[in-house]
């Protein structure tokens, strides 16, 4: 029985998607299975009546996971180094790092959570360099090649991929009150708090998938 689970978990194989073939690596790694036992323990930290210290769990909460978004946008580019890289993939790293640097901006309202006292406009033009970076680098040739490489030619951590689109929808379910939010969201003040810690996998899981294609990248380069 067991040798039959780790010959699966070993398994490499192919989701076919219109045109495109994805490489799916079913491989099980540690960092994979304890956050999917922490995503399991989660709801139950409102039976315990774990104590939200009047909103400052929360806030502390939120404030890692921006320091989080915002390590992994220079760890990208000091790891992957674009800058000495061949036009495809130094696009892409650096389309990879203005992703990272979106979120970042994204989970802390712009800056706007600490710096309350700026006016608005300057939140908003923040928002528009951001989320212009990451379009209109599309219209980048190399990039859209190198993205279509990509896309034929690395494997998918399946598990942390299924990780990260479950934390989105179990921190969505939650935050917009869905049936199935009430699976994880024992008690109600609780609310802001399970559904933060469910973006926790998201941000993760989109990590390692992330630190997966590196790997790979820097693998082809060192050759």
């Amino acid at each position: 029985m067991l040798s039959i689970f780790k010959l699966n978990l070993h398994k490499t194989f192919f989701v076919k998607l219109g045109v495109v073939i994805l490489l799916i690596d079913t491989r099980v790694s540690w960092s994979v299975l304890i956050l999917a036992v922490l995503c399991l323990i989660f709801p139950f930290l409102a039976d315990l009546q774990f104590p939200l210290l009047g909103g400052a769990v929360v806030r502390g909460v939120e404030n890692i996971q921006a320091l989080l978004l915002l390590i992994f946008a220079v760890f990208s580019y000091f790891y992957m180094q674009p800058m000495r890289l061949s036009d495809g993939k130094k696009y892409f790293w650096i389309w990879a790092v203005l992703w990272w640097l979106l979120l970042f901006g994204r989970s802390t309202s712009w800056g706007r959570d600490y710096f309350p006292e700026v006016p608005k406009v300057y939140f908003r033009g923040i928002s528009v360099v951001l989320i212009g970076s990451v379009v209109f680098m599309l219209l980048v040739k190399p990039l859209r090649h190198e993205i279509a490489i990509k896309m034929k030619n690395i494997t998918i951590p399946a598990w942390a991929m299924l990780l990260t689109v479950l934390g989105l929808i179990i921190s969505d379910g939650i935050e917009h009150s869905r049936i199935y939010g009430g699976i994880f969201l024992h008690q109600i003040a609780y609310k802001d708090l399970m559904e933060e810690l469910y973006e926790f996998p998201l941000i993760l899981g989109l990590f390692m998938v992330a630190f997966h294609i590196m790997r790979r990248d820097k693998q082809e380069i060192d050759q």
